[in-house]
């Protein structure tokens, strides 16, 4: 029998961003696995957590560390002084797993594997506020990389990045996929739950979706232009029918989202563009199943669900020719230039009004989707455990 400590932190807050929703299915998936090794779930609150860690409870072989203790002092300590071990405070481990990148200290005995999601931070720094920027050089995401016995990277992209930004040997890493949650999928158009969430959220009858964080990151001025082309060119061909489509932009601001609202307030058509704000896990399946149109030109992403979201539950995506996404949607999904926003119109265009090509991307963007399983993820991610 192995003992196994996650370091479940980042589940304290209670977000939902694409490290928690990994963590968590993750997690979900492995202990339904395996009923022979033993877990240890560590965490450290000083008050209590925003998550139910209660969830875990049914699972005879794992059982929950939690420490009395402010994080911040915590990361302080194990910044500094590379203490106190981790393993050491649930009563030792021969495997330590972090889900994601955060402050930690290791003894030498333990196998240490550490997710990577994505080197965005490098890449691209000017997309991150300044506080968000010190956090990463405190962190040392590149020492991590050095002292783990193994990484687990998201997608081939960010496995290259690992290796080609920090010079680690690509026999420490793993590509391991993320996935996508059985909660989505396609819902029965006479659905009552649809007209609820429509009035819940303001939805129009015709719309272009982007769903996610609002951050510069993820190109949303690009799509606010290329709106702005779809709706003058449906304009100047008298397409009455494609000028009836909206644009909706659900999700939660993140950091340097002024440019974003400012792109809004300037546009010519800002009275179609509808900021709905959060949308709660449980609705997501539904404002998918509502859209006609999901548009994804992120600059970059280590994997990213949305699209993959989108896709299973019957909608045609649009979305960038870099990073990880062409890996991830293959031929599934309209491939863009994302510093290229007629390109994005252009293929709104060809989308909503070609209804043979709309189809042929809706089956191959579920027949895609269906590849991506947290089972298939936990599977391989135990491999590594033993």
């Amino acid at each position: 029998m192995t003992r196994i400590c996650i370091d479940v932190r980042c589940l304290t807050e209670g977000r939902k961003t694409g490290v928690e929703e990994y963590t968590l299915k993750l997690l979900l998936d492995i202990f339904e696995a395996d009923k022979k090794n033993e877990y240890i779930l560590f965490l450290s609150s000083w008050k209590k957590p925003a998550f139910d860690f209660s969830l875990f409870e049914k699972y005879p072989n794992v059982k929950i560390k939690k420490i009395k203790f402010p994080n911040k002092l915590l990361n302080f300590s194990f910044w500094y002084l590379n203490w106190p071990k981790i393993d050491w405070l649930v009563g030792g481990a021969d495997v330590v797993f972090f889900p994601n990148i955060i402050f930690g200290a290791v003894s030498e005995s333990a196998k240490t594997i550490v997710t990577i999601h994505d080197l965005s931070f490098e890449r691209y720094p000017h997309f991150f506020s300044f506080k968000r920027r010190l956090w990463h050089i405190f962190v040392n995401p590149k020492k991590i990389c050095q002292k783990a016995k193994c990484i687990i990277a998201v997608s081939d992209s960010t496995a290259k990045d690992i290796g080609g930004l920090y010079g680690i040997d690509k026999k420490k890493i793993t590509v391991i996929y993320s996935a996508v949650s059985n909660d989505f999928g396609l819902v029965d158009r006479n659905a009552k739950k649809l007209i609820e969430i429509k009035e819940k959220y303001g939805l129009p009858f015709k719309f272009i979706l982007y769903l996610g964080t609002i951050e510069p990151r993820k190109n949303i001025s690009g799509i606010i232009r290329a709106y702005d082309f779809l709706q003058t060119s449906a304009r100047g061909t008298k397409n009455l029918e494609l000028a009836k489509y909206k644009l909706v932009v659900a999700g939660s601001s993140g950091w340097l989202d002024e440019s974003i609202f400012q792109e809004i307030n300037k546009s010519n058509f800002k009275d179609n563009i509808i900021l709905s704000g959060f949308i709660e896990d449980a609705d997501k399946v539904f404002v998918y199943n509502l859209a006609s149109l999901f548009v994804y030109p992120s600059f970059f992403e280590g994997f990213g669900f949305p699209p993959l979201e989108a896709m299973r539950c019957g909608v045609p995506v649009i979305t960038s020719n870099n990073a990880s996404l062409p890996e991830i949607c293959g031929d599934a999904g309209v491939l863009i230039d994302s510093d290229k926003p007629e390109e994005i119109g252009r293929s709104m265009e060809a989308i909503l009004t070609d209804k043979i090509f709309r189809e042929k991307l809706i089956k191959k963007g579920m027949e895609r989707s269906a590849q991506f399983s947290w089972k298939k993820t936990a599977n391989e991610v135990l491999k590594l455990f033993s």
